[in-house]
């Protein structure tokens, strides 16, 4: 964490934690992009490996409802870090990462076509498990787990 503070300030990191020896830390959708370029160029860490991306719904926190999260590895080191951003469902925006690594691609077509996100400079933003004349983005928290008019489903047969 030192590092990071020291390549991009103290203040570009907030809710730092290590769950389970994973640094994790938020930061804002302004920056994560040179953050993460500039920690894919740097030579000390080198984390030049994206392991994952995938998007986030949390209806409950109000002007941070959507957000993605990022995880990267050093191959060189075996260090990994997890980054964090947090926006608004009414601006579901985030940068592409599709310029540093080439697997943000589809990991950013999946988080459009589950949570509608849309990646601005994204080369192919387009549905890709889903249909495409869907109009819902069925990964958001806004369905009901089970259907509340079914009789077949007491919880006399469930132990509920």
């Amino acid at each position: 964490m030192a590092l990071l503070h020291r390549l991009f300030g103290a203040d570009a990191f907030t809710d730092v934690e290590e769950p389970y020896g994973l640094l994790t830390a938020t930061t804002t959708r302004e920056r994560i992009h040179d953050i993460i370029a500039g920690l894919q160029q740097d030579q000390e860490l080198q984390l030049n490996f994206l392991t994952t991306m995938c998007g986030m719904h949390f209806p409950e926190k109000e002007g941070q409802e959507l957000g993605m999260v990022y995880h990267l590895h050093s191959l060189v080191h075996n260090v990994r870090l997890r980054l964090k951003i947090f926006f608004p469902i009414t601006d579901p925006v985030a940068p592409t990462l599709t310029d540093l690594y080439a697997t943000a691609n589809w990991m950013e077509r999946e988080a459009f076509d589950f949570f509608g996100i849309i990646f601005p400079g994204h080369p192919n933003l387009m549905r890709i498990l889903n249909v495409e004349d869907m109009d819902y983005h069925p990964m958001r928290k806004e369905y009901a787990l089970e259907d509340g008019t079914r009789e077949d489903k007491t919880d006399l047969f469930f132990g509920r």
